[in-house]
């Protein structure tokens, strides 16, 4: 549905976006991920065609960035700060936005309520803008950029200002439209872009750092296999059992609970090695006792800030 190909966004010498490729489906929704700077924003405007690339091109539903206003009727967008008509009321805004997409007049008021109960508007549909919290105003631009049916959503920092019963709300809402839709969702909330997103793309200093699901990320993050364990028996014969049959293996962390109980950390530089079977074979072949053992990954936070701190995946 989005295809990205080479994009760029440069001011005098200086590039905002930089040679970014990659893709999102139908039926997706991709997380961009960045720290302020990173060039998220821009990428954002120039898919909606408010800001024109430098070079490179993109396509959304097979449509180049240079037909820009068949692109636009695609496309829902909500920037981090909707734009509205402040002295207006809700329904008399959802009202002017769905003429301006041209949605016929016979239609418009039933997409106007469909929208409104999915965003949570239907006590506040005949109040100023103006007077509404930035959590409604919010949702009031949400609802905006979904009146049309768009086929794909393009969102920047969607639950700005929701308190937290309303962030699981949209939560649960854009996981609904990205069933059908094309979703590229902006966040600086790494726990809801966990939540939401099926993959997720990290960005800084322009440039595209790692693209994949939650688990990819990670395993790529941490360079190889992470076990923790708890083991209750001799661990030097076990130690020894298990680095006889993966010479590589590395033991991070060692130490003794209770009751002949030692937790271990070990690690294995091969991200498709089977570590905890032979964690457990190793454990048998000693005669200890394996009383607890789980595959360890890196945490989007870590793998974000291994990222944009001048670090690389291995």
């Amino acid at each position: 549905m989005i295809k990205v190909k080479n994009l760029c966004r440069k001011y005098d010498a200086l590039f905002a976006v930089k040679d970014l490729n990659f893709t999102v489906k139908r039926g997706e929704v991709m997380g961009l991920l960045g720290p302020n700077g990173a060039g998220k924003s821009t990428t954002m405007k120039m898919l909606t065609c408010f800001l024109p690339p430098s070079s490179g091109d993109a396509s959304i539903g097979g449509l180049s960035l240079a037909d820009s206003m068949k692109v636009r009727r695609l496309v829902g967008y909500l920037p981090e700060h909707a734009p509205s008509y402040h002295d207006l009321d809700v329904e008399a805004y959802l009202q002017f936005t769905g003429k301006m997409h041209g949605i016929p007049q016979g239609t418009r008021q039933d997409k106007i309520k469909e929208m409104a109960s999915a965003c949570g508007l239907d006590a506040v549909m005949f109040r100023r803008i103006d007077e509404l919290s930035k959590g409604y105003r919010q949702r009031v631009g949400l609802a905006a950029s979904m009146l049309h049916d768009p086929e794909c959503l393009i969102l920047d920092e969607p639950t700005t200002g929701l308190d937290p019963n309303q962030i699981v709300e949209i939560r649960h809402l854009i996981r609904r439209l990205g069933e059908q839709k094309t979703v590229l969702l902006s966040s600086h909330i790494l726990p809801e872009v966990e939540a939401v997103c099926d993959r997720m793309m990290i960005m800084d200093k322009g440039e595209l750092q790692a693209l994949g699901t939650s688990a990819e990320l990670s395993k790529q993050a941490q360079g190889g296999v992470l076990v923790s364990a708890s083991i209750q028996g001799e661990i030097d014969r076990f130690s020894t059992q298990l680095q006889s049959t993966l010479p590589d293996v590395e033991v991070l962390q060692q130490k003794a609970v209770e009751d002949g109980v030692t937790h271990i950390e070990i690690q294995h530089p091969d991200p498709e090695c089977q570590l905890a079977q032979a964690v457990f074979y190793a454990a048998v072949a000693s005669g200890a006792v394996l009383l607890e053992m789980r595959n360890e990954r890196a945490s989007l936070e870590d793998v974000f800030h291994k990222l944009t701190q001048g670090g690389q995946l291995s």
